[in-house]
């Protein structure tokens, strides 16, 4: 299967670690296929395309991007397993690896409240629900008749029912999106990969580290076994100020959105309550601005990679040493190429944490 974060060997020397691309919806599609192509030719090993709301479908800008690109690997970061039926999705990655053998990369998650709710979804047991779909769509990747009753998915004897083209085995990694705990060591157990988030700080990092190598050990893995590329939000600047500000905003809104995460990433209590009292859901612009004002520099440097190119730099590879196998840059600046170029052929001279005693990786 394609990889994207290689692991070294023991004794884990220094390395160059490869860096990956994420794409939202701040360009168009045609603005994300360029952007694409000078990732490609800039060393990046692969371009994760999101669908976290409902702004933009992953797998049409997927097909896009490999259409006009020759090497780099292309993912969903990520698609959610509810909304697509499970054979469907099968069909749709296999479709995809048809445009692009070996370079197509699944990235699955279980979405998130309230949009869920309000689109008709009630997510319940979300980590049986992955389980069974991540089994089963691999199972129909691989080929054959595939039968499972389970709680969420049900088969019956269905397939990959290839009319003309070759049948053949797909070669789609599978990389779960996971946050909490209990779907952290699912990754570890069952998946390809996973696919670490974004404002998150590297403290955190090493604590998903330990689930993913708890699920790992209970299914006879090592977590080397464990491809871990991680989301990491770069605002990148001459002007350090420019760079602040501009991840700060999208730092308040998770700050007000998803305390939980970021009281597990250390952000103390009092500030989540004081952004609390300002943002309500769903928050207006104007009620971000305000509560940004409340967010102090050491907060976006602590859940990012913002400010100037050597700062972007340091953190990054602070990620790295943190347990992060492939930092996948989600760019916040007006010039992506300028960070695609300050990150291009990848990181040197760094090595991914492992957990172990001796790592380095707290924070600043």
């Amino acid at each position: 299967m394609a990889a994207i974060s290689p692991v070294p060997a023991r004794g884990r020397s220094a390395m160059t670690v490869p860096v990956a691309l994420y794409l939202q919806d701040a360009h168009t599609v045609r603005q994300g296929m360029a952007l694409a192509q000078y990732a490609e030719a800039s060393g990046f090993s692969a371009v994760w395309q999101a669908e976290s709301r409902l702004a933009r479908e992953a797998t049409v800008p997927m097909a896009a991007f490999l259409s006009v690109t020759d090497r780099i690997l292309v993912g969903s970061g990520v698609v959610n397993r509810w909304t697509r039926n499970t054979a469907l999705l099968a069909s749709t990655f296999s479709t995809l690896d048809d445009l692009a053998p070996g370079r197509v990369m699944l990235g699955i998650g279980d979405w998130w409240d309230p949009l869920a709710s309000r689109v008709g979804i009630q997510r319940r047991r979300p980590v049986v629900a992955m389980r069974e779909t991540v089994t089963a769509v691999r199972a129909l990747l691989a080929g054959g008749a595939v039968t499972v009753q389970g709680e969420f998915v049900h088969l019956d004897g269905v397939e990959l029912d290839y009319v003309h083209q070759e049948r053949r085995p797909k070669a789609v990694p599978i990389y779960i999106g996971a946050t909490g705990p209990r779907m952290m060591e699912l990754a570890g157990e069952i998946a390809d990969g996973v696919l670490l988030n974004y404002l998150v700080s590297p403290g955190y990092t090493r604590q998903a580290l330990e689930q993913l190598r708890s699920g790992a050990v209970r299914a006879g893995r090592d977590l080397g076994d464990v491809a871990r590329p991680q989301l990491v939000i770069c605002s990148l600047d001459r002007d350090r100020r420019v760079a602040l500000d501009a991840a700060r905003l999208l730092i308040t809104q998770y700050l007000g959105q998803q305390p939980h995460l970021m009281k597990a990433s250390g952000v103390p209590q009092d500030l989540l309550d004081r952004i609390a009292a300002v943002l309500h859901w769903p928050a207006t612009h104007a009620e971000v601005v305000e509560a940004a004002h409340l967010v102090p520099d050491d907060v976006v440097q602590m859940l990012s990679a913002s400010g100037e190119p050597d700062e972007c730099r340091a953190k990054v590879a602070e990620y790295i040493a943190s347990g992060c196998t492939c930092p996948v840059l989600y760019p916040l600046g007006p010039d992506v190429r300028a960070m695609i170029d300050l990150f291009a052929g990848g990181l040197d001279g760094v090595t991914p944490g492992t957990g172990d005693a001796g790592d380095a990786g707290g924070e600043r």
